[in-house]
């Protein structure tokens, strides 16, 4: 992270030997990224994560890019030239940043991180954290501050668990086991 790799970029070879020894597999995700579209590294990592079974997303700044034809689902936000050329750290890279943090952001909410507009897995485990899950369970139940500070103290701080308390009206164990059963989906849980 402190040197430049340089030609890495080159290599289709490298890209595969680095998803080896993280030990890719078909129960792996990979997104290749390049403003270009053209970069042999993502283009490699995207063929052989796509050959080991993952899935794979291409994503580029040019239409009808080689890297978003090599991935199972491309996506490409052309973005037109940039205002300095040879610089993809104007609109490319912006525009990249964007659609990685709507894939973050829709990925966990299909963990069941999220509960509503919240992001409810989270555990207290600094001041700063304990006031946002404070804020976060107050929010999410309505219930007055007492209840929400006693729910995350025997829930040791895990906010779906208080949650799940305070809103089926079940103690800490209880609702720690509809979560476990839920696969930890607070939505869920309370279903059950």
């Amino acid at each position: 992270m402190v040197e430049a790799v340089e030609g890495a970029e080159d290599s289709r070879e490298l890209a595969a030997a680095d998803l080896d020894g993280l030990g890719l597999t078909a129960l792996d995700s990979v997104v290749g990224i390049s403003a270009s579209g053209r970069t042999p590294y993502a283009i490699g990592a995207v063929e052989h994560a796509r050959a080991a079974g993952a899935l794979t997303v291409g994503l580029s700044c040019n239409a009808g890019s080689a890297l978003a034809a090599a991935a199972q689902h491309g996506i490409e936000v052309v973005v037109g030239p940039e205002l300095l050329t040879g610089s993809t750290r104007l609109k490319a890279g912006t525009a990249q940043k964007l659609v990685l943090n709507m894939i973050s952001t829709i990925t966990m909410i299909r963990l069941g991180k999220t509960y509503g507009n919240l992001m409810v897995d989270v555990r207290a485990s600094n001041e700063k954290l304990r006031a946002r899950s404070h804020r976060i369970v107050s929010l999410a139940t309505g219930a007055p501050d007492a209840a929400v500070d006693s729910s995350l103290t025997a829930a040791d701080g895990e906010v779906k668990t208080a949650i799940l308390m305070l809103l089926a009206d079940v103690d800490a164990a209880t609702a720690a086991g509809l979560l476990k059963r839920a696969g930890g989906h607070l939505r869920e849980a309370l279903r059950l």
